[in-house]
């Protein structure tokens, strides 16, 4: 099968493999696995401040000299709600009873700060290869200062409509992420969950859509989803789940154990956590409150009334109300450092290309 190789000519990568971003879940260590065994590692920047941010990517730069990809958040802030707040707050009240949490105690901050002029800065000062988006694009000023960096743009698109939009506003590649892909969905033109394709609908007709190259991501784990993202027209695969099980995750132990257990159906869209929708393994928030509630305060606030309860469940060894996130295809994950996952996963993709 002829491969497009756009893709590692645009960033400039061995393998056509992209460690997807995973905020919460890796750090730097990750990234640079990923990237010095020839693929695109990503730090995510969704959680991180500047000071942080600043020295991950520090720790990456005296670490390899490898591509790597920064990623970041475009949602609009919200508007203060305080009636769906206390509606919230008023549905989690009786789990706050049981594990003796004061409900009337103030909510911490749930953020998730936006792609911005300070993060612009960061980007500038840094000069990642490549600077990746979810949720659409930044606007067109801080869009412009990024590409005079020399950094490659790129961002996820769920529908058709969607990947046209990016290509039309500078995308340099176009995610199509499929409805299997574990964390939040990067929806931005819809909000309608009913109609969003899996890959294998969605990932054809976006490159028959677009001129730009496209990036497969959803339910890839293995060599097999590998060549059959290929077979329909990507030019590289992004990955995510399946590098939650390698050390360098840093994801909690609870995770790692629900992770183990993972099942092909085990897994919802749920808006409990954040505000938006997002992909995790189902646990008790989920069913006795979701998967997906109107009770849920916009995003990134939801979360905020769901710390006191996080930590204390957590204490005690329980995931009830942590956000697991994962793909549909958990159940192939494997064991292993981030680096040689990137090359046994590519060096068995290429044995099932040569023999097909």
């Amino acid at each position: 099968m002829p491969l497009d190789r756009r893709i590692q000519t645009l960033f400039g990568i061995d393998l056509p493999i992209i460690q997807a971003p995973m905020a919460g879940a890796q750090g730097a260590a990750m990234a640079v696995a990923v990237s010095e065994a020839g693929g695109l590692g990503s730090l995510p920047g969704a959680l991180l401040g500047i000071d942080a941010m600043r020295a991950e990517l520090a720790l990456i730069r005296q670490r390899t000299a490898k591509p790597v990809n920064l990623n970041f958040f475009c949602h609009r802030p919200p508007a203060a709600d305080a009636a769906r707040e206390a509606a919230w707050r008023a549905r989690l009240a009786p789990y706050y009873a049981e594990l003796g949490i004061d409900p009337a105690a103030p909510v911490p901050a749930s953020n998730r700060t936006p792609f911005d002029a300070a993060f612009c800065a960061v980007v500038e000062a840094f000069r990642p290869e490549v600077v990746s988006f979810h949720f659409g694009l930044p606007a067109a000023d801080l869009m412009d200062r990024v590409k005079a960096t020399g950094a490659r743009v790129i961002s996820s698109a769920t529908t058709v409509d969607e990947a046209r939009w990016l290509e039309d506003h500078g995308a340099d590649a176009v995610i199509a992420q499929g409805h299997e892909a574990g964390g939040h969905r990067g929806l931005f033109l819809s909000e309608d969950l009913a109609n969003q394709p899996g890959l294998f609908a969605l990932l054809p007709q976006v490159v028959d859509a677009v001129e730009v190259p496209v990036i497969a991501a959803g339910g890839i784990a293995d060599a097999r989803g590998i060549v059959a993202a290929f077979a329909l027209g990507a030019s590289a695969v992004q990955i995510g789940t399946a590098y939650l099980f390698t050390p360098e995750a840093t994801i909690t132990p609870m995770h790692r154990a629900a992770l183990r257990e993972a099942k092909d159906d085990g897994t919802a869209l749920t808006n409990l956590f954040t505000g938006r929708p997002a992909r995790g393994l189902v646990n008790r928030l989920m069913r006795e409150v979701g998967p997906l509630s109107t009770d849920a305060p916009a995003f990134p606030t939801a979360g905020g009334a769901l710390l006191p309860l996080k930590a204390k469940a957590e204490a005690a060894g329980s995931a009830d109300f942590s956000s697991l996130w994962a793909g549909q295809a958990a159940s192939l994950g494997r064991e292993m450092g981030a680096g040689d996952l990137t090359r046994t996963l590519w060096s068995e993709a290429l044995e099932r290309l040569r023999a097909s």
